[in-house]
């Protein structure tokens, strides 16, 4: 089952696409509704829509898919872990750290685009894309889900959907150097979509991974392409592990990471040691493919000026308000 938003005649629409249609769901059911109850509830759901009513998919624009309730962005490709380390800090490695837990950042849930939507970036040098699949959670009846086990992790995984994790690398390269981050190298687009696709349709190799091929395109030009098994643990970890003395709750994203072989333009930075291919450019479509999941457009816009903010000013360090 897919699961989208749209908008169609000045009103946005929740429902599922079925063939070349879109349904809505009944009476005033959301998304973020259908996400909470769970995926045997949804699929039931399902089963009672009309799928002669709604409206044609060409003649709709799609939307993210979801109003995240959050957006965790993981790490888990070591290769891409080594191209980028080759770009950041000149030498390709992965750190014995990478290996004892997959490590993750918060993103931004406010900034999130829908397919075909032009991201707006910062001012930067260094724009780039990156390649993911995000795991969408819903609910579990008696399930808080808190400290998860993989094995409880996976039956609150509702579905798959393709995630862009647009970052401005020169911004991310300066703020990470306080050893925080990334912030604002981030900050200003997730793009999600082109819809949910539920757990139900995709089979799991025998070591729990997710077996489908990943491509992204810069104009056309096949630029990246991985297979999503060579994460370096499979989805039901990196739920666990978000869950470890904390939550996951319906409506949270939950990103792989950018996968290797040049899902991102970093990477290859690092491994040329030149800018090859270009960074991003206003006017440059990103194209992802993922089997079994669909594709996500993502058209460059121009740049936001932001208004400039003062340097941090030089301090004392008097420790009482009357010492000089």
């Amino acid at each position: 089952m897919r699961i989208a938003r749209w908008r169609h005649d000045g009103e946005v629409h929740e429902g599922v696409v079925v063939g070349d249609r879109v349904v809505a769901f009944p009476g005033a059911l959301t998304v973020a509704d259908v996400l909470a109850g769970g995926l045997d509830a949804a699929l039931q759901l399902a089963e009672t829509l009309d799928a002669s009513g709604g409206a044609a998919l060409a003649d709709v624009q799609l939307l993210a898919p979801l109003k995240p309730a959050s957006i965790r962005d993981f790490v888990a490709f070591e290769e891409h872990v080594e191209g980028v380390s080759a770009s950041v800090d000149g030498k390709s490695e992965v750190v014995p750290e990478w290996y004892q837990a997959p490590t993750f950042y918060f993103t931004n849930p406010h900034t999130v685009l829908g397919p075909g939507e032009a991201v707006a970036p910062p001012v930067t040098e260094r724009l780039d894309f990156e390649l993911e699949v995000a795991a969408v959670i819903g609910g579990v009846a008696g399930s808080a889900g808190a400290n998860l086990t993989p094995d409880a992790a996976a039956s609150h995984i509702f579905g798959y959907t393709i995630m862009n994790d647009w970052s401005a690398r020169d911004l991310q390269a300066r703020e990470m150097k306080v050893r925080l981050g990334p912030a604002k190298g981030k900050d200003f687009g997730t793009s999600l979509g082109p819809w949910i696709v539920t757990a139900d349709e995709f089979a799991l190799d025998a070591e729990g991974f997710l077996p489908v091929r990943a491509e992204v395109y810069v104009n056309d030009e096949l630029i990246g392409e991985d297979l999503v098994s060579n994460m370096g643990w499979p989805f039901p970890v990196l739920v666990a592990y978000a869950s470890r003395n904390s939550r996951v709750v319906p409506g949270d994203v939950l990103g792989s990471g950018t996968v290797g072989n040049g899902g991102c333009l970093g990477e290859l930075w690092g491994r040329a040691g030149s800018l090859t291919p270009p960074p991003l450019a206003e006017g440059d479509v990103v194209r992802m493919v993922v089997d079994g999941i669909g594709e996500l457009l993502g058209p460059v816009g121009a740049a936001v000026v932001a208004p400039p903010l003062p340097a941090a000013r030089p301090r004392s360090r008097a420790r009482y308000a009357n010492e000089q």
